[in-house]
């Protein structure tokens, strides 16, 4: 470690690198995530200037007031220096590994500048893909000249599994297909996330996170090819069927339903028992179920028990209370939603 530091601190002499600590603050976002109590979080590294609680910073292509800075040790501080790294709170939404951050003069700069930077960004990925709607079945018939694009939105659980994705994906590429990733970010896939795939012609892949019902919709009026996974082999297995043209007929999910667990009930030598409202569709006692926790997937299984009030029953519908109990999961919690689900086989022209 002493050999490490020497080492750095006359890199640093060599190379001059100064900051001043009396300006605004500018740095680097390092990860980001986005945690159901704190809301947009990310960890800075200060590369010049102080960066204080109130600031009000640009990040990337979101703007906030931050409203609180956590040191490396899990401090509350109220600022923090060059080469200092911290996480900060008070952003609108998950900004990108890499990103720039700068404090400005007040909110409204910030959001002329975040807006002003999400436009270009999107202009640059929609030129990228031309509109043309694509499917991972369709993709190795559809005509053109040249080497073929496959273009790629990735929504994750979190910024290391996004970035791990990024660079697993690009290194697919071959002679014949090139793999770009135009977009990539944190959270619950959106109604943006969905209008971006389908004006620049991408597969959207959601990787242990979910859409919202309103993006669910949009996709399929807009043929936009939606997939999940939970495993990163999943995705490179049907991506290189797909550049050989060797993808098979796949299943199809359809969404039944979803309910939202408001209590929680322990019954000894039962279990956990979700009382749930169903605020969409229905819930069968047959079907899959996912738990979603902030839209990702905490949990993938089977109904063990469907109740209402003391009956077990077949299904329950769109505004009717029930009780599920989730077989081999019982961490279950307020405010989680379980999805409840069925999957057809699908031929690849149907897709």
């Amino acid at each position: 470690i002493d050999s490490l530091l020497e080492t750095v601190l006359l890199e640093a002499d060599i190379r001059e690198l100064r900051a001043n600590k009396n300006r605004r603050a500018t740095g680097v976002v390092i990860e980001s995530a986005l945690d159901r109590g704190r809301g947009a979080v990310a960890t800075v590294l200060v590369q010049n200037g102080t960066l204080r609680i109130g600031d009000v910073v640009v990040a990337g292509g979101t703007f906030g007031k931050i409203r609180a800075l956590v040191d490396d040790k899990g401090k509350q501080v109220k600022k923090a220096g060059p080469s200092i790294p911290v996480e900060i709170m008070g952003l609108q939404d998950v900004p990108s590994a890499g990103d720039t951050l700068m404090v400005v003069s007040d909110e409204r700069v910030a959001r002329e500048t975040a807006d002003k930077r999400k436009t270009r960004r999107r202009d640059t990925r929609i030129a990228a893909g031309a509109g043309q709607k694509v499917s991972l079945e369709t993709f190795m018939q559809m005509p053109t000249e040249g080497k073929k694009t496959l273009n790629l939105i990735i929504k994750a659980d979190g910024q290391g599994s996004l970035e791990a994705l990024r660079a697993r994906m690009e290194t697919l590429s071959t002679e014949s297909v090139d793999i770009r990733v135009i977009h990539g970010g944190v959270g619950a896939i959106t109604p943006n996330d969905v209008n971006l795939a389908s004006a620049s012609g991408a597969v959207l892949i959601g990787f242990n996170i979910r859409p919202d019902e309103t993006a669910k919709r949009l996709a399929e009026n807009e043929q936009v090819d939606l997939r999940f996974y939970q495993v990163i082999y999943d995705i490179e297995n049907d991506l290189k069927k797909a550049m050989l043209g060797m993808l098979e007929p796949t299943f199809r999910e359809v969404t039944l339903g979803r309910a939202e667990v408001r209590e929680i009930f322990k019954v000894s030598k039962v279990g956990t028992i979700a009382g749930c409202y169903v605020q969409s569709g229905k819930i069968t006692r047959n079907a899959k179920v996912r738990v979603l926790r902030d839209s990702a997937v905490v949990f993938d299984g089977e109904i063990e028990s469907l109740r209402r009030f003391k009956d077990d029953v077949r299904e329950v519908q769109e505004n009717f209370e029930c009780g599920i109990q989730v077989a081999k999961y019982s961490d279950l919690k307020v405010g989680d939603v379980i999805e409840a689900y069925t999957s057809e086989q699908v031929a690849p022209d149907a897709a």
